[in-house]
């Protein structure tokens, strides 16, 4: 099923970026979930270990098939190390994500907020896509220099707790750019908050968010909540 086959997105505009860091053996419910809520997922991140791993996982495989047959768009996790990693690694790791799991393209994580390093993710993004990624996603978490929304397809400018969104604050520089091309992460959601990070997201110019119930080391082992307030997460 290709994109354009897709149903059409939920009344509030909303799509889900879901980054599941959570092994498909151990949590089969959670990815189960993401297959109920395929209408509005803008799209997953695989991860097996902080990326592609060292070999094919077939579980992985299993679960990006079941995915990619549901029509939802596959994004590989690539660390980038705020800038340090060695670019060669990072383009190792985007090169085994397409050869193992047929991703559709990448989510560059760890990404820095300052202008300096921009020339090197401009760099990163032209071998990933000169290896097949139609879609760069890029991950500072947190609003970073305007250059970067030149670079990537969809930015990530905020990842943090419920409590830390809602205190959070937006530049002016974002109005200049389609809400599409933004989304916000928020972990720690208490499950009747779920419409109501939908609609900040919206108020705040992002047209992509995730929502999700878990927390500590790791809250993005859970599934999405909806607006409907359904989830297949482990906290």
């Amino acid at each position: 099923m290709t994109r354009s086959t897709r149903q059409a997105p939920p009344d509030d505009g909303q799509r889900l970026l879901v980054p599941l860091y959570a092994h498909p053996a151990a949590h089969p419910r959670e990815w189960d979930a993401l297959l109920e809520a395929a209408p509005r997922l803008h799209a997953v991140v695989l991860n097996m270990a902080d990326g592609p791993g060292r070999r094919p996982d077939a579980d992985f495989r299993a679960a990006a098939g079941r995915l990619r047959a549901a029509g939802v768009p596959l994004l590989g996790y690539v660390d980038t190390g705020y800038g340090h990693r060695p670019a060669r690694a990072v383009v190792a790791d985007v090169h085994r994500h397409r050869r193992w799991y047929g991703v559709d393209g990448v989510f560059l994580d760890q990404v820095p907020a300052h202008a300096a390093p921009l020339p090197r993710y401009r760099r990163l993004v032209t071998a990933a896509r000169v290896l097949g990624a139609r879609t760069a996603v890029l991950n500072p978490g947190t609003h970073p220099d305007p250059g970067y929304a030149a670079l990537a397809d969809l930015l990530v400018t905020f990842e943090g707790t419920w409590e830390e969104y809602r205190r959070a604050r937006v530049p002016r520089w974002t109005a200049d750019h389609p809400p599409a091309r933004f989304c916000h992460l928020v972990y720690g959601v208490p499950e009747d908050a779920a419409a109501l990070v939908a609609r900040t997201a919206g108020g705040r110019g992002a047209g992509v968010h995730c929502a999700v119930p878990g927390t500590g080391a790791n809250p993005w082992r859970s599934a999405p909540l909806t607006a409907a307030g359904t989830t297949g997460g482990a906290r």
